[in-house]
């Protein structure tokens, strides 16, 4: 055999070993990501009842008369005692906000049968109190009884119910998402175990939204505040 044919055919063995050596590392790298690839997804759910923090609550009342300006100085009475018994109740004048009076004439009204009223002007006024004393507000609401047997008749077409707000979501959130992300990882864990695989690292993760809602419409004072995180974790053998 010639030196040139000796040199080829040593040239063509390097060549086919290395083939084959790239298609078995190549073949090694697909199994291996193949395997890696293997993802399990889950969710973790944290849970809580809050009390609510901020309590507004719009206290609405209204007058008729067929005096403009009696109907004025009603009003302005009206006001005058509504206030003082919020104050003596325990609220301070920074918690209570006073609106102007919205006075409807019925008899200017193209379709309210004005005519045929027998009162001709009614008003409505609201004064709102917006305060973080929540007991304060409900034992007061049920003391409202007081301002009716003085004359003052409460509530009407602009009545608005009492809202609870819970305002400190921040300082619960980093405690929530641990306890979510704890419990998503548990889950993940078991579902490992029985597939007889082993958990990897997290490939993604997706916090979730808070919510905050009333445990129910009988305490709307009471919020139940919740979070779903789902997290992807890699499973290998």
């Amino acid at each position: 055999m010639g030196t040139d044919q000796r040199s080829s055919f040593i040239l063509g063995a390097f060549i086919c070993s290395g083939l084959a050596l790239m298609g078995y590392l190549i073949g090694s790298s697909a199994i291996k990501f193949r395997e890696y690839e293997r993802v399990v997804s889950v969710k973790g759910l944290s849970e809580r009842e809050i009390p609510a923090d901020v309590a507004v609550w719009p206290v609405n009342f209204t007058a008729a008369n067929n005096d403009l300006t009696a109907l004025y100085s009603s009003m302005e009475n009206n006001s005058k005692q509504v206030v003082e018994f919020l104050t003596e109740a325990g609220f301070s004048s920074a918690e209570i906000t006073i609106s102007a009076p919205v006075i409807t004439d019925k008899l200017a009204q193209q379709y309210g049968g004005g005519e045929n009223a027998h009162l001709r002007y009614i008003s409505s006024q609201t004064i709102t109190v917006y305060s973080n004393q929540i007991d304060l507000v409900r034992a007061t609401q049920n003391n409202l009884a007081k301002l009716g047997k003085k004359g003052i008749a409460l509530g009407g077409y602009e009545y608005v119910k009492t809202e609870y707000l819970f305002t400190k979501l921040n300082e619960i959130k980093p405690a929530m998402i641990e306890e979510a992300t704890r419990k998503a990882r548990e889950v993940a864990e078991k579902f490992a175990k029985d597939s007889h695989s082993q958990l990897g690292k997290i490939k993604s993760a997706n916090q979730g939204q808070f919510s905050v809602e009333d445990r129910d419409t009988n305490t709307p004072y009471i919020k139940r505040v919740r979070i779903v995180s789902t997290i992807d974790y890699y499973l290998s053998d």
